[in-house]
């Protein structure tokens, strides 16, 4: 989580604070795209790369994963996400500082909150900023399952943390416009909690309609959802295990 939030926020730090000079849309969706290939590198052999608190749950009310090892995971994911938020804001204090004039607002002409959380688009209702986020990690999700089902054609075991971050950058930049895809509880509640502390305010939680429980929500739905989907679309059509193996000797041995 640090490594992909590290990545993730500071770049959206350059691109807020440099007033699109030093960077622009597609470069923020490139950096979660980094952020996220790098975590999965870094966390695969410890965790299986649980980066995502949303995913976590939904492992856990599958039963692969025990409570308490669930617990310890979304725990890391906080304490890992908030730690970034503090290091990004260490690194871009003076800029944020200089560009905010002191006031650090969550809304206005030199909000700033933005860099660390997500916060819905002016013209996107409440309803259509669930749903966004609700379908973007379906997306996600199914996305996840396909690279990683080695019954399907898995990916190539060494690529699937670069096919992880280039399915993050697909998600940005079709679905970042009504909500910035947050898609990920453990990507937008700790450094949300550590504006609050750092100078932000309540406001981080209060406002846009006490937004702040959506991208906890909507992600845990939608990742329940994409799995009962691939479940009923793809998992329940496929063959059992020995009908494949009896296929791939049937193919050997016409190949020899």
């Amino acid at each position: 989580s640090f490594f992909k939030q590290v990545f993730g926020l500071s770049s959206v730090a350059q691109v807020v604070l440099g007033k699109g000079n030093t960077g622009q849309y597609l470069s923020i969706n490139i950096a979660f795209g980094v952020g996220v290939t790098l975590g999965v590198y870094a966390a695969g052999e410890v965790s299986g790369a649980h980066l995502n608190a949303a995913i976590t749950v939904t492992q856990w009310v599958l039963g692969n994963l025990t409570w308490t090892r669930a617990a310890a995971y979304i725990i890391g994911q906080f304490l890992g996400s908030f730690m970034a938020a503090a290091t990004v804001f260490a690194l871009y204090y003076d800029a944020i500082y200089d560009y905010t004039q002191g006031n650090f607002t969550v809304s206005g002409p030199t909000a700033t909150a933005m860099i660390f959380s997500t916060y819905p688009a002016a013209s996107v209702s409440l309803q259509g900023a669930f749903f966004t986020e609700f379908m973007a990690t379906v997306m996600l999700i199914l996305g996840i399952l396909v690279i990683h089902d080695d019954k399907t054609n898995p990916a190539v075991k060494g690529s699937q943390p670069m096919l992880s971050g280039l399915l993050v950058l697909g998600i940005g930049l079709g679905m970042g416009l009504n909500t910035g895809y947050a898609i990920n509880p453990s990507r937008d509640l700790p450094p949300r909690v550590f504006t609050a502390m750092a100078g932000w305010g309540m406001e981080v939680f209060t406002g846009e309609h006490s937004w702040w429980w959506v991208p906890v929500a909507a992600p845990i739905l939608g990742c329940l959802a994409g799995v009962l989907i691939y479940k009923v679309c793809i998992d329940f059509h496929k063959e059992p295990d020995h009908e494949t193996e009896n296929k791939k000797e049937e193919a050997g041995t016409e190949t020899s």
